[in-house]
């Protein structure tokens, strides 16, 4: 019953971060709410057991993902002006795709009321689902997960070359060129007759 009701409880606090996530009309505030919901995602998958996908989405995406995503948002000064003007024209297309998906979720949640019964598989005492998990990630799906590591590695480039930025206000030295310097080339000696005291 108690498990129950945290589930509830935590299923009513993602979705109301999902969509304070597109509906909140500063980025940062929305990344901050993208947070919440994957920190509630990751309670609700301790519920069902399932603790190395919940420490992985926390460690993965909060720890990292949402760290770059929040650098990028503050570093290239986004203007959310220009950013809104298109969201009228934008909406009927999103709208269409934000019901498919809505479907999608509602077929798969109802599988069980329109198709066949759920399948229960009997899993040894010294079953462990980390080492599953690990196990079909690097046999059956190790050219997937390859790739997704690769496109997360040109996200975080693209990321640091968006954000770098030289500014011809501020002073930098050269370290090549301090060690190329001589002596002859920083002191020079003047040979000046000696005043007299008068």
């Amino acid at each position: 019953m108690l498990e129950t009701v945290v589930f509830y409880v935590f299923a009513a606090i993602l979705l109301l971060s999902a969509l304070r996530v597109i509906t909140a009309r500063n980025p940062v505030h929305g990344a901050l709410a993208l947070v919440l919901a994957f920190f509630t995602a990751a309670g609700i998958w301790l519920l069902l057991r399932a603790e190395f996908l919940a420490i992985t989405l926390v460690l993965v995406y909060v720890g990292a993902v949402m760290v770059l995503f929040l650098f990028v948002v503050m570093m290239l000064d986004v203007d959310l002006e220009r950013l809104r003007e298109g969201f009228w024209k934008n909406l009927p297309m999103a709208v269409v795709v934000g019901g498919i998906m809505a479907l999608e979720m509602v077929a798969v949640l109802a599988h069980r009321y329109f198709g066949a019964a759920a399948r229960t598989r009997v899993v040894p005492p010294d079953y462990s689902n980390t080492k599953e998990l690990g196990r079909v990630l690097y046999t059956q799906y190790v050219y997937a997960f390859e790739i997704a590591a690769v496109i997360l590695l040109v996200a975080i480039i693209a990321a640091i070359a968006l954000t770098l930025r030289r500014r011809k206000d501020t002073k930098s030295q050269d370290p090549a060129r301090q060690v190329a310097a001589r002596r002859e080339e920083r002191v020079r000696l003047v040979s000046m007759p000696a005043e007299k005291e008068r």
